[in-house]
């Protein structure tokens, strides 16, 4: 038998049996809870049938809805049992093939996911928006905190292809534009990424966009690149350089930590193969506004007409049947 003192020996094994621990606790919570309701119901279905109440009815007929729902959820839970996918996500956005066209589209992807995450009570903060010139945005990353939001939103990973008529077209031609959408697990500080001092580059530079009006006035946003991977991060949210210091390496950590995990598992040529260009043939989701509307995602034929509660935020749809697609057999699809 494991004694407290050995157990806590090692903190960062400790943290790691505690948090699955807390996992494994949220998901027997919640079948008891479904366990305690059906009994309610099966009760309730019994006196029904000695006694016909159209009100009655009404209520079970509501009540197994909402318990259909409730299971549902839990069994898409199962779907995301890999390392980090009940933790928080930073979701990065870049504008592809187009211009300020696919500028625009980017901004519009970003108000989706911002939209998105409000609804299902995630916490998001944006910790680098760069505006571009004429219209929409040339890159945004965004954290997102909260249960599952990076096994949810890595159902996004990917180009995001928009077809509409042109805001920016004087002769209202339609235009296809193109956007990058692409998911970081946020890493637990217990886990240890190397990182040499020498191998960084850091820049600092005045903040600007939303939210930079009160913190321009001086070099307090920073860009960090690492120099031997060149991946490049940047933070301008806060006031202080040292915070926007602070959450850039933080960044920098989960963007390495994805990169080495993905070395070491030998899987960096297929992610290439899987990221393509950000432009025509490699998109896993179409949103068509003219000359018919329609949002249909390539990878599970899910598709739906109502493009107006997509750009709002109701992708769970879209997520739902990417995390079911990868736990049945073909057979079984539709």
């Amino acid at each position: 038998m494991l004694h407290a003192q050995e157990f806590w020996a090692d903190t960062s094994r400790a943290r790691e049996i505690m948090k699955e621990q807390r996992a494994l606790k949220d998901v027997v919570d919640q079948l008891e809870a479904i366990g305690g309701e059906l009994e309610e119901l099966t009760v309730l279905l019994g006196l029904l049938r000695e006694e016909e109440d159209p009100q009655a009815l009404k209520e079970l007929e509501g009540s197994l809805r909402s318990l259909e729902g409730q299971i549902g959820a839990l069994e898409l839970t199962t779907f995301m049992a890999e390392e980090y996918d009940s933790g928080n996500a930073i979701l990065s956005i870049n504008p592809g093939a187009g211009g300020t066209e696919s500028q625009d589209w980017a901004q519009m992807l970003l108000r989706m996911y911002l939209r998105w995450a409000e609804a299902g009570s995630y916490k998001t903060e944006i910790i680098d928006l760069l505006p571009a010139e004429e219209a929409g945005i040339k890159s945004a990353t965004v954290t997102v905190s909260g249960k599952y939001a990076y096994g949810r939103l890595k159902a996004e990973i990917g180009v995001h292809r928009l077809v509409r008529i042109s805001p920016f077209d004087a002769n209202h031609r339609r235009h296809t534009s193109f956007a990058s959408v692409f998911v970081f697990p946020e890493i637990d500080e217990t886990i240890e990424v190397a990182i040499d001092e020498k191998d960084l580059r850091i820049d600092t530079y005045r903040s600007s966009g939303a939210g930079g009006q009160h913190v321009n006035v001086t070099d307090s946003a920073v860009r960090i690149t690492h120099l031997p991977t060149g991946i490049v991060v940047s933070c301008q949210n806060e006031r202080s350089q040292h915070k926007n210091k602070a959450m850039a390496m933080k960044v920098l950590r989960a963007r390495l930590y994805d990169h080495y995990r993905r070395e070491q598992e030998k899987e960096m040529a297929k992610l290439e193969g899987e990221k393509k260009d950000i432009a025509w043939g490699s998109q896993i989701r179409s949103y068509v506004l003219a000359p018919y509307q329609l949002v249909k995602d390539h990878r599970t034929g899910l598709e739906t007409s109502n493009v107006d509660k997509v750009l709002d935020g109701e992708i769970e749809p879209f997520i739902d049947a990417f995390l079911m697609k990868g736990h049945i057999s073909p057979g079984a699809a539709k």
